[in-house]
């Protein structure tokens, strides 16, 4: 069985380059290619039962953290879609060989379809998705679930102060949501119209999940259209769908590919 190595990329452009931290397992393609969530990190229960499952396998696998997150360097505060959207290029294109299946959680479903179309649109970067495997994907989560709920008070104090602090349900501290987070989005946004993937597309999501409704996921789906879409609901599933149950469900979508 290989060993998952630690290595790090600077990655910036039009900001200050951050260090990203990345663990990367040799292996057989297709590789796997994890994209955490907001606020997560390369250590949490799925990313790591991925690995091991991709060590027993002898598959390749990529995780990594994005700024601001775990063990990569820079400020939360000063991250923005397009700026893990940035550093998921650069870990993509520089340590991922051969097909890939990209799993994307919570905002990495989000990050893992733009990468998706990134990789489209750029002819020069030949490592192909064979798959997406999204879980709760919070596709458009800054506009869609963020500020058209938040109440006129919150919006007020992000406008005018430039950041709220937003209570966690994970952990006691709050975290920021900023102005440039929501603005700079909105450049991102994708459900305004048709998503074409050009690979298979698997989602799982949680029916009881209280911050990506399942409905989320509905719609997302019908964005989907050209593809070879499967929505599997969890009715008794959270956000995380990290419970052994959940994680047999991630891994069998997974090894579909």
């Amino acid at each position: 069985m290989s060993e998952s190595c630690l290595k790090t990329l600077d990655v910036g452009t039009g900001h200050p380059a951050c260090r990203i931290a990345v663990r990367q397992r040799d292996g057989a393609a297709p590789g796997l290619f994890w994209l955490g969530g907001f606020k997560s990190d390369m250590g949490g229960t799925k990313a790591v039962a991925l690995d091991d499952w991709a060590a027993a396998q002898g598959r390749a696998c990529i995780r990594f953290d994005y700024s601001g997150h775990g063990e990569s360097g820079g400020e939360f505060s000063d991250g923005t879609i397009g700026r893990w959207l940035e550093e998921s290029l650069a870990v993509y294109s520089t340590c991922a060989t051969g097909p890939q299946v990209v799993i994307g959680s919570s905002m990495g479903g989000w990050l893992a379809l733009l990468l998706t179309r990134a990789l489209k649109r750029n002819a020069k970067l030949k490592t192909p998705v064979a798959g997406l495997v999204l879980i709760a994907p919070a596709v458009d989560f800054t506009e869609e679930l963020m500020w058209k709920k938040f109440s006129p008070e919150v919006k007020r104090q992000i406008e005018q102060t430039g950041a709220w602090q937003r209570p966690s349900a994970y952990s006691e501290a709050s975290y920021p949501i900023t102005r440039m987070l929501i603005e700079e989005g909105r450049n991102h946004l994708l459900l305004g119209g048709l998503i074409e993937t050009g690979c298979p597309v698997r989602i799982l999501q949680g029916v009881k999940d209280e911050d990506v409704p399942w409905q989320h996921a509905v719609e997302l789906t019908s964005r989907l259209a050209h593809d070879d879409v499967v929505l599997t609901l969890v009715k008794d599933g959270d956000h995380r769908l990290s419970r052994p149950e959940d994680i047999e469900r991630l891994i069998a979508a997974v090894g579909e590919f």
